[in-house]
């Protein structure tokens, strides 16, 4: 048998038209965005989306097509978009790459009418997905010349009909607001007349921008505030030419509740997406520099969240050790020998924070209220804690040797001081380990554990965070006053808690 040479036709079923239009996109909601981004691609500067129950129509005055344009965007698979990726008058990143977008019309409506004009030429289109599979072999579809409309301009128009399911104003205007590049310069979307604006997140932001061979990656990651968490829309925004492609939490869904504070848009323009556009390319190299780069950006992002919780964190504390700091005042007010600073001195006139012990007249509104609690940081916390240290329990003055050593272990401690008159007490709350002691005292230092289990415990709930560090205090307290036995100090600390949480104390 000798050998021939001979050819085989390739050849596609045209009933493969219906199904890429089908099965492209997971949501038949995205062919409007589809719709959108050729416009933008068009350099129209205003869209316009209107939906009904039966129809959606998509205006745009961008630069409408002629007869080779049309034939271009009926070109399946139509390279046209990469040979000339930037647009003619605003030069424009083109969105579009694989020339089968326009086909995503037919998984929502079995109808599609297209009527454009640019300049002299204007045409109406109808793809009818009934008549296109009755028509046999024929691959053809009607067009229809007419007589352009100076007045209206260029443009294209995107009408389609007898949808399969009708789409809320809402949902049209998240997605296109998602998936179309709506902060672009010279370009507006309205949907039901109704302009279409970006989402500005409020938050603390972290710019982010990295160089890599392939591109430049830009954008920010927003935390959001505490109240405003939620597990809709969270993760970071992935944008390729303006576009969302898709969410991602890179390692973020290991974070818990945190995640749902994370939001942001990142810029990508050199990643390679899938056909459809919902994904990239995960083993391409381009998509694996991506990944490093985001890597340090997301290590940033938890190193300020931690920083962010800590200070929402303190700011509990704080408030919390204040008031058990004013009740704790008032018991040894009204239990002076359990007092281990001498006689508590009372507020007077003129005299800024505690006074003197004496007898007031009249009191004003400001010397009624509470007793004040200094909160204490930088500098001022080491010289704060310096002087308590040396003031002993009772006035006396103490020896050189017994200043303790400070023990401020995090950058995180809470430290609040309540001066009596020379002398005062100064609490510490920090993180000393869970196997660290609950509480300790050194000189008139108080010490408490915030990772004691206990301690976390109670945390939980506002009254009882506020009575475990009373109970703390004044056990402390208690036993400054060199108690004959433990039964003593108990008993003391069992008085001063009665009347610092006494509802008319």
């Amino acid at each position: 048998m000798k050998d021939e040479t001979s050819s085989l036709e390739v050849t596609v079923d045209k009933s493969h038209i219906i199904a890429i239009g089908e099965r492209l996109y997971e949501q038949s909601i995205e062919l409007i965005r589809e719709l959108v981004n050729n416009a933008y691609d068009a350099d129209a500067t205003r869209v316009d989306v209107t939906t009904s129950e039966n129809e959606i129509v998509v205006a745009d005055n961008g630069e409408g097509m002629d007869l080779e344009g049309l034939r271009q965007y009926f070109s399946v698979g139509s390279n046209e978009k990469l040979v000339n990726p930037k647009s003619p008058r605003f030069g424009r990143d083109r969105i579009g790459q694989f020339g089968i977008g326009k086909f995503a019309s037919l998984a929502a409506a079995s109808r599609f009418e297209l009527v454009t004009q640019k300049g002299t030429f204007a045409a109406r289109v109808i793809f009818d997905k009934t008549q296109w599979m009755e028509g046999g072999e024929s691959w053809k579809i009607p067009l229809r010349l007419m007589d352009p409309d100076r007045k209206k301009g260029d443009g294209t128009t995107v009408r389609l009909v007898d949808l399969k399911k009708s789409f809320r104003p809402e949902d049209l205007e998240q997605k296109i607001a998602e998936g179309v590049p709506i902060r672009a310069r010279d370009f507006s979307v309205y949907v039901n007349g109704y302009r279409v604006t970006a989402r500005n997140l409020t938050g603390n932001r972290i710019p982010v921008l990295h160089g890599t061979k392939y591109g430049i990656i830009h954008g920010e990651v927003v935390i959001i505030p505490a109240y405003r968490a939620s597990k809709d829309d969270m993760g970071i925004e992935i944008k390729v030419k303006g576009v969302t492609v898709r969410r991602e939490l890179f390692d973020m869904a290991s974070w818990g509740k945190a995640a749902t504070r994370i939001r942001g848009e990142i810029n990508a323009d050199f990643l390679p997406l899938t056909s459809d556009r919902s994904g990239f390319i995960e083993d391409s190299s381009e998509y694996k520099a991506f990944l490093n780069s985001m890597e340090r950006t997301i290590a940033e992002v938890r190193r300020a969240y931690n920083q962010l919780a800590s200070a929402r964190e303190n700011r509990k504390v704080s408030r919390a050790v204040k008031e058990a700091l004013q009740r704790i005042h008032r018991a040894l007010v009204m239990n002076p020998e359990f007092s281990p600073f001498g006689v508590v001195p009372l507020a007077e006139k003129g005299v800024k924070g505690v006074g003197e012990t004496g007898v007031e007249g009249k009191k004003t509104k400001e010397q009624a209220g509470e007793i004040k609690v200094e909160d204490i940081e930088g500098e001022a916390l080491q010289e704060s804690l310096e002087g308590d240290a040396e003031q002993e329990p009772d006035g006396k003055k103490p020896t050189k040797e017994k200043k303790p050593a400070l023990r401020i272990a995090t950058p995180n401690a809470v430290v609040r001081r309540l001066k009596f008159g020379a002398a005062g007490v100064t609490c510490c709350l920090d993180h000393l380990g869970e196997n660290g002691p609950e509480c300790m005292t050194e000189g008139t230092i108080i010490y408490i554990n915030r990772d004691h289990p206990l301690y976390k415990r109670e945390a939980r709930k506002k009254e009882a965070h506020i009575l475990n560090i009373a109970r703390l205090i004044t056990q402390e307290i208690s036993l400054m006053k060199n108690p004959e036995n433990p039964r003593e100090a108990f008993d003391r600390q069992s008085i001063l808690l009665r009347d610092a949480f006494e509802e008319n104390g």
